[in-house]
């Protein structure tokens, strides 16, 4: 009867020790994804208001489809799910041409005016 006891006692405490061990790895698996978009919002979250083309350029880049020169969806260049919508207002050049359209000039110098939060979406392929 000793026997059994110690033999399941000892079987107990390899079940709970393999769960244990389980636990603690799925858990460090979740919090990978979890970190890395903390991370990442942090760097995302520096591009203000007020900043330039060029500043923003420094952690987004351009998406395809339909844009002007003053307003544009930019993507994440860690991850092109992520994108924010941005708005710019003109430096040293008019915001409409002669004929009244959108400027579709693009400058580095160009101040950002509006900035969306960031959100995911697919990939528009041009």
């Amino acid at each position: 009867m000793r026997k059994f006891a110690v033999v399941t006692v000892a079987s107990l405490f390899v079940v709970v020790v393999s769960v244990s061990a389980l636990s603690a790895r799925s858990s460090q698996k979740s919090q990978e994804p979890t970190e890395w978009i903390a991370n990442n919002l942090k760097e995302i979250e520096k591009v203000k208001v007020g900043m330039t083309r060029a500043d923003l350029f420094k952690v987004f880049t351009t998406e395809g489809g339909l844009s002007t020169g003053l307003k544009r969806v930019y993507v994440y260049r860690k991850c092109p799910y992520i994108k924010v919508d941005v708005e710019f207002e003109p430096v040293d050049r008019p915001a409409r041409g002669a004929e009244g359209r959108v400027t579709l000039i693009e400058a580095d110098e160009d101040v950002l005016k509006k900035i969306s939060k960031p959100y995911l979406e697919w990939s528009i392929l041009d």
